[in-house]
């Protein structure tokens, strides 16, 4: 049975993981004020939370983007993005650099999928 997408009854069904995208640490000073052990997390496909009261730099979140809908699937093992977890900010004055991290598998009706 394939790992990514099964049919549950008549119900096709994907299996995704939500993330935590965290900031693992800060080489330079921190532009936006983002501190080490913030993070936003991805649930639900598509949901972006914030712990509430907190923030997160939009350009930080722009740069992780890219590799989130790989990290919530499944990858061979060979595949890099399946070992790497490492992304950083774009803001040479930053050098600030997050964690990408699976939290929790999830079982998504695929029709419900974005």
């Amino acid at each position: 049975m394939n790992e990514r997408s099964f049919s549950a009854g008549r119900r096709a069904v994907t299996v995704l993981y939500d993330l935590r995208v965290t900031v693992e640490r800060i080489e330079g000073r921190s532009v936006c004020g983002l501190g080490v052990g913030d993070y936003f997390e991805v649930t639900e496909s598509s949901r972006v939370r914030i712990p509430d009261g907190r923030f997160f730099c939009m350009f930080a979140i722009a740069a992780a983007l890219p590799l989130l809908a790989a990290k919530q699937r499944k990858l061979p093992a060979g595949d890099w993005l399946e070992k790497d977890s490492l992304v950083a900010c774009p803001d040479p004055d930053e050098r600030l650099v997050m964690r990408v991290e699976r939290i929790r598998r999830r079982r998504i009706p695929t029709e419900e999928l974005t």
